[in-house]
């Protein structure tokens, strides 16, 4: 008799994403588990007061969890995080990868090495700032 494993089992019943330039990948959950817990590791070289860190943190945390409480049921994994296909997930994972390791290089939550002239923040009569939005 014939055995399949769990990726070989995907990838004998998906053969297409049905998305143009997207491929099957064909065992996509580790790959995943590992572009999350590579963007939490680039994420806590950020300080903790980062607003950027706090956000991306709390999201990929979420996310691992989902992916960790699903086991290897790529159906799931899909439901629970609403991203499309599981491909779709793992584009996006390694897209947030790739932000915070650029965040990290620009040091986004430093002070402005320019202060903005007068004005500059200014719409509509009201001012923003970083605190608030209005």
């Amino acid at each position: 008799m014939f055995r399949l494993t769990r990726p070989l089992f995907n990838a004998a019943r998906k053969t297409t994403t049905g998305l143009t330039g997207l491929k099957v990948h064909h065992d996509p959950l580790p790959e995943l588990k590992k572009t999350y817990e590579a963007t939490l590791q680039a994420l806590s070289a950020m300080p903790q007061s980062s607003v950027y860190r706090q956000g991306a943190e709390a999201l990929t945390l979420h996310k691992l969890k989902v992916l960790e409480k699903a086991g290897a049921d790529v159906t799931i994994v899909e439901k629970e995080l609403d991203e499309g296909h599981i491909e779709e997930s793992l584009e996006v994972a390694q897209d947030e990868l790739s932000l915070a390791n650029k965040m990290l290089e620009w040091k986004a939550w430093e002070p402005l090495e320019e202060h903005p002239q007068p004005g500059q923040w200014q719409y509509f009569g009201k001012e923003a700032t970083a605190s608030t939005s209005s």
